[in-house]
């Protein structure tokens, strides 16, 4: 018997479910469950973005968002993905692949004409993945990080 994996809008309740799996994606970032709540929140309200769960029998066990955005350099919207996690437990099983073709295709929709992400260099797995399913690298990320 195949799996019975549903991808869907996520909606505000669906929060309890996607906190673990951002501690999954996360491991090492001390998280704030109110912050993170509220933040999520404002995104399932916001026009410019889209998030998406992938539930096993109901259990949300993936997430996936994008931000909609005009870029100069591409002459047009794209979509940046912020995140995209699979339930350690639920890895290798497609779930990730659908996940980000669901966004991609959404984001098509949307006219959107590219996809970009960032990945941390340790997460070699990650890398193949995304290599696997069509994205090249062509750049560094450089970051700063301001503190309160």
């Amino acid at each position: 018997m195949g799996l019975e994996i549903s991808i869907s809008d996520c909606s505000k309740s669906d929060f309890e479910g996607i906190f673990p799996l951002l501690q999954q994606l996360w491991p090492a970032k001390p998280l704030d469950p109110e912050t993170l709540r509220a933040l999520f929140s404002g995104a399932i309200d916001s026009n410019s973005r889209v998030l998406l769960c992938a539930r096993l029998d109901g259990r949300v066990v993936g997430f996936g968002s994008i931000t909609l955005k005009t870029h100069l350099w591409h002459g047009g919207l794209i979509a940046w993905v912020d995140e995209l996690v699979v339930d350690t437990e639920c890895r290798k099983r497609g779930i990730g692949q659908r996940l980000l073709e669901r966004l991609a295709s959404l984001a098509r929709e949307r006219g959107c004409r590219a996809m970009e992400l960032d990945s941390a260099f340790h997460r070699v797995e990650a890398h193949a993945f995304y290599e696997k399913l069509g994205f090249e690298k062509r750049a560094f990320l450089f970051a700063k990080t301001f503190v309160d």
